[in-house]
């Protein structure tokens, strides 16, 4: 009977990984190591066929989904179209699809590799709670990976997002032709890159209609409905002044603020109109449905592994940038 990796790797002395990515010509190791790795496979009577049989199928692409505080990442709708997309695609063209679940404490008890399947052949990275000191040990990697809905001006790498910036800007555009007013803000307690470039794109627009960003009526609130809901329901209770309408980072601030303005006898949109982003299911079915931003979901997932793919057969290409532009849904909520 023939030696597996795992025996392998214990007699040359090095990781799973390593054997791995040796035995399967993934960049990762020096050209020593893997002329060693090889050679000691035909002495222990490695089956090699294995090898074949899975370039054959072009190999497996890893989904790392990275929970920093699991605040904005889980298993929602958003995400749930998200790896849709990149399942879909990864099967249309024939990679096997491995997703895992990286959580922050994970990275200070076990090697990154060991994340990883034996036969990978590139990684996408969901960023999205990322601070840019989170992305740094991946930056070390020796296999391809595109980093998926966040960007980081310091670090080289292909990343594929939303255009927040844009985005925001239409929704706050539509506030002011619609309302006639300076719109005010409900902004995310959850810092994240997303919704730094929703402000960025809300704020553009206020500049843009001549009015004073200093002005702008801000409540910071939690980006979760019942969170959401709770917080807007103090400010209530406050009686903190109130603007006429309001630009939320996310459908769930949107819908939780809505739920806690039409208890407290505000008429939506006569009183308040309120606009959100990501033109979540819930937007539908609330009363008054939402007007959001549309963030198509599937392509943002489908882009990521084609800009994978492509740097996985031409290692060579230089670095890109890839913002999926979103679209305004007109609904009754203002």
């Amino acid at each position: 009977m023939g030696i597996t990796a795992k025996e392998l790797a214990k007699k040359l002395n090095l990781s799973a990984a390593a054997v791995s990515m040796a035995l399967h010509d993934q960049p990762g190791v020096s050209t020593e190591t893997r002329k060693r790795v090889k050679l000691a496979a035909g002495k222990y009577g490695y089956d090699l066929s294995r090898i074949q049989n899975r370039k054959a199928q072009g190999g497996s692409i890893d989904f790392l989904v990275y929970k920093k505080s699991g605040a904005i990442v889980g298993d929602t709708p958003f995400f749930s179209e998200l790896t849709d997309g990149i399942a879909d695609t990864c099967s249309h063209l024939g990679w096997k699809l491995r997703i895992t679940y990286l959580y922050e404490s994970d990275l200070e008890s076990r090697d990154l590799y060991s994340f990883f399947s034996a036969d990978c052949r590139g990684v996408l990275i969901l960023g999205t709670e990322m601070v840019t000191e989170d992305l740094r040990p991946f930056l070390a990697l020796q296999v391809p990976f595109v980093l998926l809905d966040s960007y980081f001006e310091t670090f080289l790498c292909d990343t594929v997002l939303i255009n927040n910036v844009q985005g925001a800007y239409l929704a706050a555009r539509h506030l002011i032709a619609r309302c006639k007013t300076q719109p005010g803000f409900l902004k995310s307690s959850f810092p994240i890159n997303n919704f730094r470039e929703r402000a960025d794109g809300f704020y553009k627009a206020i500049r843009e209609a001549g009015m004073s960003p200093s002005q702008c009526i801000v409540h910071e609130l939690t980006p979760s409905l019942t969170g959401a809901y709770a917080d807007m329901k103090t400010i209530l209770a406050r009686k903190d002044p109130l603007a006429r309408c309001y630009f939320a980072e996310n459908d769930y601030i949107a819908a939780g603020a809505l739920r806690a303005f039409r208890e407290a006898g505000l008429r939506i949109p006569k009183d308040i109109a309120i606009v959100g982003f990501d033109n979540l299911p819930a937007g539908e079915v609330i009363d008054p449905p939402l007007t959001t931003i549309n963030v198509p979901k599937r392509a943002l997932g489908e882009e990521a592994v084609l800009r994978l793919v492509r740097r996985i057969e031409n290692p060579n290409l230089p670095i890109t940038k890839t913002e999926v532009a979103a679209t305004l849904v007109d609904r009754y909520s203002c």
